[in-house]
């Protein structure tokens, strides 16, 4: 019985390091992805400034 319990014991060391060390990393890939997404609307918010710069550019190339 003693044996179980140690056993049972041990189990439940590991378990609790295990699930440690899943919170941090779930919790640093949460912070990767808001930053991801920060980047992403930042990325797209430039590309569309971009598209208005060149199609104002394309308006003002004359017409043969």
């Amino acid at each position: 019985m003693e044996q179980d319990l140690r056993e049972l014991e041990g189990k439940l060391t590991t378990l609790i390091a295990h699930t440690s060390s899943l919170r941090e990393a779930n919790e640093a890939l949460s912070r990767d992805l808001a930053t991801a997404l920060s980047d992403n609307r930042d990325l797209q918010r430039r590309v569309a400034q971009a598209g208005m710069r060149l199609d104002a550019l394309i308006a003002r190339i004359p017409a043969e």
